[in-house]
């Protein structure tokens, strides 16, 4: 089995799904998520994860940037911005109810985008 790195995730590209294929499950899953640990499982059909700014603006930057490459990827993430300086972004791939390695990509991006407005 070809194993799955963060580097690989952040520069792959989501490809359109039509459903038809099953949702990630069992060790393809557990493999996904450990790539990605601090993004949290609900309910083995989406991830989570919780994103903390200095202010509202910073905030409102990151969801332009991240709406930025949603569209970009064709693969939309739900996002709330909550307490002034919150965001959880929360994925799931709707055509197949779970969670596909598009998801795992778009988190991927989601957290470099993180990681390069803070180190700036």
């Amino acid at each position: 089995m070809q194993t799955v790195s963060k580097n690989i995730l952040s520069h792959k590209h989501c490809i359109p799904c039509e459903g038809g294929v099953d949702p990630l499950k069992g060790e393809k899953l557990a493999e996904y998520t450990s790539i990605l640990p601090e993004w949290i499982v609900m309910d083995k059909k989406k991830i989570e994860k919780d994103f903390v700014f200095k202010n509202f603006q910073q905030a409102v930057t990151f969801i332009n940037k991240i709406a930025d490459v949603a569209e970009a990827e064709g693969h939309h993430p739900d996002i709330f911005l909550h307490n002034w300086r919150k965001v959880k972004i929360m994925l799931t791939t709707h055509a197949i109810k779970g969670l596909s390695e598009n998801d795992f990509i778009l988190a991927a991006k989601v957290n470099k985008i993180y990681q390069e407005m803070m180190h700036h």
